[in-house]
């Protein structure tokens, strides 16, 4: 991987000092390495939760039909009691 580096320094309480150290270990990379991975996931996971829509949108579009035209959603609707009508056992009807 071809990217440049640049020296900084932080301060760190002994806990996340002692995590780094033990990451840094376990994984075989250094403590620079650890950091980088974590700023890394957290930014996707950041970029994740932007993509996702807010609850009350996600509701709005549920209830507009999930981007499935009426035709679609008929078609599907027609699809799943067909498949509910096939499986109905002789003492049901």
């Amino acid at each position: 991987m071809a990217y440049s580096l640049i020296r900084t320094s932080m301060a760190l309480d002994s806990f996340t000092l002692r995590v780094l150290d033990l990451l840094a270990k376990k994984w075989g990379v250094s403590k620079a390495e650890v950091m980088r991975r974590a700023v890394r996931n957290i930014k996707e996971e950041e970029d994740m939760k932007d993509q996702c829509p807010k609850p009350l949108k996600a509701l709005d579009w549920l209830q507009n039909g999930g981007g499935m035209t009426v035709q679609e959603a008929e078609a599907f609707r027609a699809e799943v009691q067909a498949e509910r009508e096939a499986k109905r056992q002789w003492w049901e009807a």
